[in-house]
Parts: C-alpha cells; structure tokens; sequence
C-alpha cells in the first residue's frame, strides 16, 4: 500500500467537519470549481480545504485523533502534533483517520494580515478575508473561482485547464478582471479573459 494512498472523504462529510471549526474556512481545489459551477464535472483525487495559517492549530481540534501529517519540505511528508505552529514554508497538511488508513482531507494554509488575506505566492496580492468565498445554496464556504483558478493557473495540468474551460465562463465582469490582472502577461488563460472583458 501507497504512502500517498488517497480515498477522499465525501463533500458533506467534510463540510459537517469543519462546521465545528473555529476560525474561518473554505472549501477549495476541484471541489471549490464544482461548488462554483453548480455542477459535479470530473473526478477528485483528494479534497481541500482551505484554512488561514493562524487558524491552524483548530485542526487538531476539530480532527481529534486523527493522524494529521505536514508537507515539510513541500513534497515530503512528516508527523504534525498537536501545539506544534508550523513554519511558513509549510503550506499543506494532509489527514486520515488512523496512521494505516488512506488519506483523506487535505488542509492548505494561506496567510492573513488582519482583515485581508495574503497570496502566499505573491504579498502583493491581497483581498478582504471577508470577500474571500461564496456560500452555496446548502450553506457550503468555498473559495471565490476567480482565487482557486489564480493557483491552478501556474501548474495548469490537465484538470486545471478544464476547471478554467468549465467555470472561467460563468465568471462575471469584475471576477474576470481580477484574475486576468492577476495573470503573467502572456498567460493563455490572461489572453482568454481579456478577449471577453
């Protein structure tokens, strides 16, 4: 069995999780482009949520006995206990119920500067925490599409490309003109959005 052997927990699973959690969160990745759609269009490899860093020790909290493991350095994985703050490099958290289980949350942790959130990519970008997400119709916080395709637009693998063809429509004027300014010049999904603006 696969270190990195994934079974995502279900959606509403997740989210009767985190209603107990104290600060603020969102859903986020594919599942956040699906909740922005308004529609299930592919499949998920794992399901993330998105917490602000100093936020993160309600995880423990919220997760009691779960077996929580921090991406530290990114792309190694290492026991996270309880009361440990992790350090800034550290974005990515993954959980599962048991230590032999598969994994089945992962928590990704962005910055905050008192009522703004802060691109850990990039300190210049910034927003309102409170303008950060949506609600769908069942209550569910997820992450505005605008922000979630801004991070999927450096990778742009093959989901990332159809989660921008899928929801990169359904965005409206000032959505648009945030992520494309947001965007290298050059960028192909940039030259999409700027063609419609």
């Amino acid at each position: 069995m696969s270190e990195y052997w994934w079974d995502p927990a279900p959606l509403a699973e997740v989210v009767a999780v985190f209603a107990g959690f104290p600060g603020r969160w969102w859903i986020a990745g594919g599942y956040a482009m699906e909740l922005a759609a308004g529609r299930a269009y592919r499949e998920h490899g794992d399901i993330d949520v998105l917490l602000l860093r100093r936020d993160q020790l309600a995880a423990h909290r919220v997760l009691p006995g779960w077996d929580l493991w921090a991406a530290d350095p990114p792309g190694t994985l290492r026991p996270w206990p309880a009361g440990e703050v992790l350090p800034r490099h550290v974005h990515d958290i993954w959980c599962r119920e048991r230590s032999d289980g598969p994994w089945r949350v992962q928590l990704m942790l962005d910055e905050a500067d008192g009522t703004d959130w802060v691109s850990r990519r990039d300190p210049a970008v910034r927003r309102p925490i409170a303008d950060l997400g949506r609600t769908d119709a069942a209550g569910v916080p997820y992450l505005r599409p605008e922000i979630q395709l801004y991070y999927k637009a450096r990778a742009r693998r093959p989901k990332d490309e159809q989660d921008f063809a899928t929801v990169a429509p359904l965005l409206d004027a000032p959505a648009r003109g945030w992520l494309a300014t947001r965007l290298p010049a050059g960028h192909p999904w940039r030259t999409e959005l700027e063609a419609v603006a």
